[in-house]
């Protein structure tokens, strides 16, 4: 019997229409169901247990942790209890640190001095090489001591994959993996290790959105930033553990504006260039365990700290350099930095900042770290990676230059939004062989991080807010 091509076309848009019902995710969602019952009665009837009643302490946690109501506050409270934990625990190691780097570098010009070493060679050995490697470890090294074994902590508990279970829901809706939550609190560390992590996804499309969106969370070289202004700013008129509070809320704010992008940036690419259907996955949720919390916490802040101080000496380090060199060499009387600093200043006053924190950004690329440096010794003009004595006198030098909680905000959220650093963008390329993908994931938050900035610097400028 011949049929028409018409009713060939109906008959196969019934087929389709049936395979896409038995491969929907409320069918795959009662096979799993109904496997997870089967097995669970297969072990009621097949094994005992040799005390009266077993241990349901998983069962009844997984009720709270991962429901749809509980699930999601919970996890914003853990967030904020790790940064208030890493924000009020960090300041008195920072500033001990800060001391000592100081008093050594002493030392150190008086060798200098005692070798009659020419003044250059101080400048970019000492006032280049040392400040800028310096400034990175106290800054950074005392809230990823605290951090990263927090972190452990929660993952060697068993709650991340709960996390997981809980994001699962989101991701799949905005069209990208599961599986890409893990990827995302990987890069809350190091994105560049996130890249890496995105191995884990099975299929490429989501791949690619996972590796294109993870820089919209705060790597550790941001974290010292953000947490220095959100202090200097957004909570100065407050004090003791309320201030410590209100920089910690700023802060996870500022972390949920980075996952509400992810979330845009991966609906937007799922629907454009990477169109697709999500994949599925059935994630096992491991048992709570008792966490080792010495081997834990001793481990990681080992194995963290050592890794900061490698990148602050391979990165940060040649980046101080390349700062001193740039500020002290003049054309026309006037030096590299500044002539830069002139060139885009303009474009830094239309997204609410200045030509000096744009130069430290670009200055920055290798490595976020070195921003607040440059940036300091930038609007010091003293050519070198100034010490500037402690907090209060380092947000003196902001308020000098006209800052407002505006340009301490919008720095924040371009600090969050703008491209990867040097060592993301290898990986990038390491990890897809594409240089497509990788220009891709350089210009696509550099484009968000100035168009959030405009806008709200003009918002803010039109209702007269500043």
């Amino acid at each position: 019997m011949g049929y028409t091509s018409l009713e060939k076309q109906q008959i196969l848009n019934n087929l389709f229409d049936h395979a896409e019902q038995f491969s929907s995710e409320k069918t795959r969602d009662k096979i799993v169901e109904a496997l997870y019952k089967n097995s669970s009665q297969f072990i009621a009837e097949g094994v005992r247990y040799s005390k009266t009643k077993h241990d349901q302490r998983t069962e009844r946690l997984d009720a709270i942790l991962t429901s749809p109501i509980w699930g999601f506050p919970i996890m914003l409270l853990m967030l904020g209890a790790v940064f208030y934990l890493t924000i009020a625990g960090a300041n008195i190691p920072s500033s001990m640190l800060a001391d000592f780097f100081g008093w050594l570098e002493g030392y150190i010009t008086i060798l200098f001095t005692m070798v009659n070493a020419p003044e250059w060679l101080h400048g970019v050995l000492v006032l280049g090489f040392y400040r800028g490697t310096t400034w990175v470890i106290s800054v950074m090294l005392p809230p990823m001591a605290i951090f990263f074994p927090t972190f452990a902590l929660l993952e060697n508990y068993g709650y991340l994959p709960r996390v997981a279970f809980n994001m699962d829901r989101l991701f799949k809706t905005v069209g990208a993996h599961g599986k890409q939550s893990l990827t995302m609190a990987m890069g809350f560390g190091c994105n560049a290790a996130a890249m890496m992590s995105t191995r884990i996804i099975e299929s490429p499309r989501e791949r690619i959105l996972a590796i294109l969106t993870n820089n919209f969370v705060p790597c550790n070289g941001r974290w010292g930033t953000l947490i220095l202004l959100a202090s200097l700013f957004m909570a100065a008129n407050f004090t003791g553990g309320i201030k410590s509070l209100i920089t910690t809320s700023v802060i996870v704010g500022i972390v949920l504006f980075g996952i509400i992008v992810t979330f845009s940036v991966s609906w937007i690419l799922s629907k454009t260039v990477l169109k697709g259907v999500p994949t599925h996955y059935t994630l096992e949720l491991p048992p709570y365990r008792k966490p080792k919390i010495f081997d834990t916490v001793i481990r990681s802040s080992l194995n963290n700290s050592v890794s900061v101080l490698n990148r602050a000496i391979k990165v940060a380090a040649p980046a101080g350099i390349l700062t001193w060199v740039l500020a002290n060499i003049d054309i026309n009387g006037t030096s590299i930095l500044l002539h830069m600093v002139q060139y885009i200043d303009p474009l830094g006053q239309m997204i609410g900042l200045d030509g000096y924190i744009l130069m430290a950004f670009i200055i920055g690329l290798p490595a976020n770290e070195i921003v607040l440096p440059v940036l300091l010794m930038g609007y010091l003009s003293t050519g070198e990676l100034i010490d500037t004595g402690g907090i209060d006198n380092i947000k003196q030098v902001f308020l000098d230059h006209h800052w407002t909680w505006l340009t301490a905000l919008n720095m924040m959220l371009f600090s969050l939004l703008h491209y990867p650093c040097g060592t993301t963008l290898i990986n990038i390329y390491k990890e897809t062989k594409s240089k497509k993908w990788t220009f891709l994931a350089f210009i696509i938050p550099t484009v968000i991080a100035l168009g959030v900035t405009f806008i709200i610097a003009q918002t803010v400028r039109y209702f007269g807010w500043v």
